[in-house]
């Protein structure tokens, strides 16, 4: 069976299983930012009601739009699945027909948990990003990482402080071990999320470094977005990441690209972050405005205005 055919078997399968649950949901049209959003939410399943899965899903909507400008898409199907437990325990997204998240909350999610849940954003952010393939799965997977991060801090849903205490814990993982040929061929989970979330970072620092904070990698992705329309097209890395340096008039992401792509590159994540004036004793994260790149670390922070 040719990969196509498995693929698009595979896809098959899962809206037919996706329609089977929708069977059972309470199925609500809403109208939020600009987006048509479809939510099938089985009310009974889930302890606390539907107003807190509701909120959450509203509220991470909100999240993505202001990082982006606009919702990456006009029309959105969620279906929120329940399992047994609390919290948020995973999703998946497609590009097909807009948009359709299929995520899976405990029965017993608390809106404490929802408020404090990372995944829905996660998801979201996929959207505004083309198909770019397996071999650059790391750039769409540590994309939605570091965009998670920095849309929820500037959303007000995150500190600073919690944001780089998860980089200064987390993204030592994405380095290269013995054996790494590079991201675009080594496809181990650490080099996939944070390996991927990790030159996202190394990029927006560059590129506020290199316009004198006047752009940053917000600037880049808002242009793909809306060059490309998201995840419902196909296009090589290479389309993404000029279109990018477009938007910024650098040569940022196409240059760290080829330092990367093929080759593992080990940066000082320590002497970067000092820099930024993010300082950990191990316990607890400072920042101190003295640092040499504090302003680049506040920028990047910096809530941006929504397009019209």
């Amino acid at each position: 069976m040719s990969g196509f055919k498995a693929c698009l078997i595979t896809t098959l399968l899962l809206f037919a299983s996706a329609q089977a649950c929708a069977d059972e949901s309470s199925t609500r049209q809403l109208s939020l930012d600009g987006v048509s959003l479809r939510i099938e939410l089985a009310d009974s399943k889930f302890r606390g009601g539907a107003e807190p899965l509701l909120e959450w899903i509203k509220r991470s909507l909100g999240i993505v739009t202001a990082y982006y400008g606009n919702f990456p898409t006009s029309s959105l199907r969620i279906q929120v699945v329940p399992e047994d437990g609390g919290g948020v325990h995973g999703g998946k997204t497609w590009g097909y027909r807009g948009g359709f998240i299929r995520v899976q909350a405990g029965r017993d999610v608390t809106a404490a948990q929802l408020l404090d849940d990372w995944v829905l954003v996660h998801e979201m952010t996929h959207l505004a990003l083309p198909d770019v393939g397996d071999d650059q799965s790391w750039f769409s997977e540590g994309l939605a990482v570091y965009v998670e991060g920095i849309s929820r801090e500037q959303a007000g849903n995150r500190t600073q402080q919690d944001v780089f205490a998860e980089q200064m814990k987390q993204m030592p993982r994405g380095m290269p071990q013995d054996g790494d040929r590079g991201l675009d061929h080594t496809h181990t989970w650490g080099r996939t999320y944070w390996g991927g979330a990790m030159f996202c970072f190394l990029a927006d620092v560059e590129i506020h470094r290199r316009t004198g904070n006047r752009f940053g990698l917000q600037d880049a992705m808002r242009a793909v977005a809306k060059a490309s329309g998201g995840l419902s097209v196909d296009w090589p890395i290479t389309r993404v990441l000029a279109t990018g340096d477009a938007a910024t008039g650098t040569k940022v992401l196409e240059d760290l690209y080829a330092q990367m792509k093929d080759s593992p590159v080990t940066p000082d994540l320590r002497d970067l972050w000092t820099k930024l004036g993010v300082v950990s004793d191990g316990s607890t994260v400072m920042l101190h405005d003295e640092a040499p790149l504090a302003d680049i670390r506040r920028a990047i922070m910096q809530p941006r205005a929504n397009k019209t």
